[in-house]
């Protein structure tokens, strides 16, 4: 197995890895461009979870690895010649490995995935590169193995110390497991270990929710990962809804969990996520910050941003199954929009593992490429920057959707009249009042596209 210890920049082969669409036939300079990411999707797990909605598939038989790594390398290779002119010059920031379970895959196939990546990208020096991974599902050796192959951030999925708990969220492993696999990963020379806690459990108490976090803290990872179980549609659990906290006594375990996270250290930087100093998620930042990413992987969604002066007619041939039936391109509007804008494109691809595998040479590959409207960048910017306790600036949504400040103008004041956002002209910082109603905040930035309301934060987003 070779070794990939430090992704260094390399040169890409994105400019000629053939054409690009018109929609970026003009892209920003360097010193202009978001950051960009690269999340990599492994949709199979040994059991599908009642409460999971992400695209993961229980296994059965045996696991396709070589077939699924030479798929994941040919979907690169198919986004880069279409979206080519976008992404040369620019390096990866972080690579993150979501599922599923990712660390069904052993080191090997691991490394070859980030060698091939490394191959075609160039990589930022010390760049993050997670791996998640269920605490039933290592053992000892491949820490070592993936460590080597350049894996440099563990995400565990642990999601409660409390086996009872364990059992009733279906999960595989015990809370024995749990610690046992943090410290073998700890032993392996991770340092940068993220644990995924859950609380508002069935017939969870507020004692037993900060059990939980007693034990995580325990065990010093760098960045724990606490948020709250919702019902979400087409999931077991929502179709059969367990006896769950009411809203208040949620909110009261995530203020006293909050409270004690802080006393051992660790920092609230966004509605979910808590870290050491110095160990903010690079990756999950990126999102939240309306960055770029390529997304590969069955089911796996990616963000570009272009520059450029897109023509209707160019427009309606670019869109690629995704529009809603009586959407018409460009029909909504927003104030102060100039001729040249920033685009902003969002591919997803197919994602049932089969038809991903046998479509990953081609087109067949894509379930859905579109062009953001520009009405609904502020819908998109608000569900991601809004989470994050300090804020952005104001001028960081001009520069990441292209859209002046005036053109959210309605919306910003009546948040604040509300209360939701801080009374500051130059930030976006929700109050804690806001943080609490954080869905009704994002809402008044999508009045004029309904079915968008029910959208969640980034779809790759993991802990």
């Amino acid at each position: 197995m070779s070794v990939l210890r430090d992704p260094v920049a390399m040169p890409s082969r994105a400019a000629a890895s053939g054409t690009s669409s018109d929609l970026w036939s003009r892209v920003p300079g360097p010193e202009s461009r978001v950051p960009l990411s690269l999340y990599i999707h492994i949709p199979w797990c040994v059991k599908k979870c009642p409460y999971c909605d992400f695209n993961s598939h229980g296994l059965r038989g045996a696991l396709p690895v070589h077939e699924y790594v030479a798929a994941l390398l040919a979907d690169l290779d198919g986004d880069l010649r279409d979206f080519g002119d976008a992404i040369a010059g620019r390096e990866i920031i972080s690579v993150f490995f979501g599922g599923g379970t990712p660390s069904l895959f052993p080191p090997d196939a691991i490394a070859e995935i980030l060698e091939g990546a490394a191959a075609r990208l160039a990589f930022t020096r010390g760049c993050e590169i997670t791996l998640e991974t269920n605490p039933g599902t290592v053992e000892h050796g491949r820490f070592d193995g993936y460590r080597q192959a350049g894996v440099n951030r563990i995400s565990f999925g642990v999601q409660s110390f409390d086996d009872e708990k364990l059992r009733a969220l279906g999960r595989i492993h015990s809370s024995a497991e749990a610690e046992a696999a943090v410290k073998l990963a700890q032993d392996a020379g991770f340092d940068n270990i993220n644990l995924d806690l859950m609380y508002a459990l069935p017939r969870q108490t507020p004692d037993q929710a900060l059990h939980d976090i007693e034990r995580a803290i325990a065990l010093q990872p760098a960045h724990i990962s606490h948020y709250q179980l919702t019902l979400e549609p087409g999931t077991p659990f929502a179709k059969r809804p367990p006896p769950l906290p009411d809203h208040d006594a949620a909110w009261d375990m995530q203020e006293a969990c909050q409270a004690q996270l802080a006393e051992a250290g660790y920092a609230q930087y966004e509605v979910s996520a808590y870290a050491q100093a110095g160990r903010r998620c690079t990756h999950n930042l990126n999102y939240w910050t309306f960055g770029d990413y390529l997304g590969i992987g069955a089911g796996a969604h990616g963000k570009l941003t272009g520059l450029g002066t897109r023509t209707a007619e160019a427009g309606c041939r670019s869109e690629r199954r995704s529009r809603p039936e009586g959407r018409a391109a460009g029909a909504a509007s927003l104030p102060g929009l100039g001729r040249a804008q920033l685009h902003v494109r969002r591919r997803w691809k197919v994602k049932h593992p089969r038809a991903y595998l046998e479509g990953a040479a081609s087109d067949a590959r894509i379930s859905g490429d579109a062009q953001v409207e520009h009405a609904e960048l502020p819908f998109e910017y608000m569900l991601n920057a809004l989470r994050l306790i300090e804020g952005v600036p104001l001028d960081e949504f001009a520069k990441r959707t292209g859209l002046p400040p005036d053109s959210i103008a309605i919306p910003l004041r009546a948040a604040r009249e509300r209360g939701w956002l801080q009374n500051d002209p130059k930030t976006l910082h929700a109050t804690e009042l806001g943080r609490r109603f954080l869905n009704d905040v994002i809402e008044l930035f999508c009045a004029t596209i309904p079915d968008r309301k029910n959208k969640k934060a980034d779809e790759n987003c993991h802990p």
